[in-house]
């Protein structure tokens, strides 16, 4: 069975660790999931501290994820929120979302408002975003190499180079990540 994973808001926030997920997710070696909810909470956030951004520009991002994943918005999952106590209440929906959509995995930064006591009896775990991407790694390099290589040659404005790529990656929280790929992946 297909590893499933939610992908927090938090996560969706920096672009290039938003876009390497995304990229990640259409190599089919996992199914990535989100909800309109989640979508809201990033985008408000990125707005809050990108006044050179707008909503519609964040709007089109969000249409082309959901167009390109294949079955990533979760729905119905609203009625599960009030079953959960955690830390922050406002992050009920996204384990609402996991235990939903079946994901064993909910994709965040904020590993300590998904305890383990709570999320263990649905068979979910918080994962860091570096741990995710190295577990993928485990499962096939060369899908995670390819979509690492695929989201650089995309990069126009302005184009970097593998160094500069991998850099970011570190930058945005992928540091054993990056690290692992600039060592075992021949080309990005």
């Amino acid at each position: 069975m297909l590893l499933t994973a939610v992908y927090d808001a938090c996560v969706l926030y920096p672009a290039p660790l938003r876009d390497f997920l995304i990229w990640l997710a259409l190599t089919d070696l996992f199914k990535a999931r989100w909800t309109e909810e989640i979508h809201s909470e990033w985008m408000r956030n990125v707005l809050l501290n990108r006044p050179d951004l707008t909503l519609e520009q964040l709007t089109r991002t969000k249409n082309l994820m959901n167009a390109n994943v294949r079955d990533c918005l979760v729905t119905s999952y609203e009625p599960l929120i009030a079953l959960f106590e955690l830390p922050d209440p406002n992050d009920r929906h996204v384990l609402a979302a996991a235990i939903r959509s079946g994901a064993s995995v909910i994709v965040t930064f904020n590993l300590k408002d998904f305890p383990n006591s709570v999320l263990e009896p649905y068979k979910v775990e918080a994962v860091h975003p570096d741990e995710f991407i190295l577990r993928l790694i485990d499962i096939n390099l060369t899908a995670v190499c390819t979509a690492a290589q695929r989201q650089r040659r995309t990069l126009k404005n302005p184009p970097k180079t593998p160094d500069d790529y991998l850099q970011t990656l570190s930058q945005v929280g992928l540091t054993l990540s990056s690290a692992t790929l600039r060592s075992l992946c021949e080309e990005i």
